[in-house]
């Protein structure tokens, strides 16, 4: 088993769309980034990368390169997943810690977690998702994510 700690972080502004996990959030901010800035994504995306002995997000998809711009992290951990398949790894389970004031999240835990248990091929009793508040010390600024997850080879 592999295990590793992913993490992000990303600025809620206004005229963009909020992802958060693969999903659609109706809320009236969104995350700023050269990509869809999707923090769950990202952090889960970081910490399998790091679990696999992988370079980060940044380096494999860094926000210079046009391509990537406002793409969706999905298709980014696509990508990381079939790097990750390669070296004869899989996605065993995921932690996963949203932080953030608002939106409340709650509601959206189980769309949430099917998109990654299809995204990752995963059991749905194999990923754990909750939110916690900051207690207004970060208002209504940032969103951010912390994920654990564990690799193992596959067919073990």
């Amino acid at each position: 088993m592999r295990i590793a700690l992913g993490f992000d972080i990303h600025r809620l502004v206004k005229n963009r769309e909020l992802y958060l996990g693969g999903i659609k959030i109706p809320y009236e901010k969104g995350l700023l980034g050269h990509s869809d800035a999707d923090v769950v994504l990202h952090a889960i995306i970081d910490a399998i990368l790091s679990a696999a002995r992988l370079p980060d997000i940044g380096t494999l998809f860094p926000d210079t390169d046009p391509k990537y711009k406002n793409i969706r992290s999905t298709e980014l951990l696509k990508k990381v997943l079939k790097k990750v398949s390669e070296r004869n790894l899989c996605v065993d389970q995921l932690d996963i810690t949203i932080i953030c004031d608002k939106p409340k999240l709650s509601s959206f835990y189980s769309k949430i977690k099917q998109t990654l248990c299809e995204l990752i091929n995963v059991s749905p009793e194999n990923i754990g998702i909750k939110a916690r508040s900051t207690e207004g010390l970060m208002s209504e600024e940032a969103i951010m994510c912390f994920c654990i997850a564990v690799l193992k080879e596959k067919n073990k």
